[in-house]
């Protein structure tokens, strides 16, 4: 079930992804402190596939679609925030 969705709503999404990261994560920071076209990996917000798979996990449970480990959009996807918030957004079920 993907389907095209605007800016203005990736931009209203983000807040919510980012607080699902900070959340599966555990991290010490606040959700408003990650950067929406930052680097999720390396010198960005510095996560790794561990991460990935967890946050996989919750996105699942949560939005009702798989995340799959060998989609070649994976780099893409989890490139920044605002491009897992668009993904999310076009591929969510609930």
């Amino acid at each position: 079930m993907s389907h095209e969705i605007s800016p203005e709503a990736v931009e209203a999404f983000l807040p919510e992804v980012a607080e699902l990261i900070v959340t599966a994560l555990n991290l010490d920071m606040a959700a408003s402190e990650i950067e929406p076209d930052a680097p999720l990996f390396g010198d960005g917000l510095g996560l790794d596939s561990i991460d990935v798979l967890e946050i996989a996990l919750v996105i699942s449970k949560r939005y009702g679609f798989q995340l799959r480990s060998d989609n070649q959009d994976n780099l893409h996807i989890f490139s920044s925030l605002r491009a897992l918030a668009a993904h999310i957004a076009s591929q969510r079920t609930t």
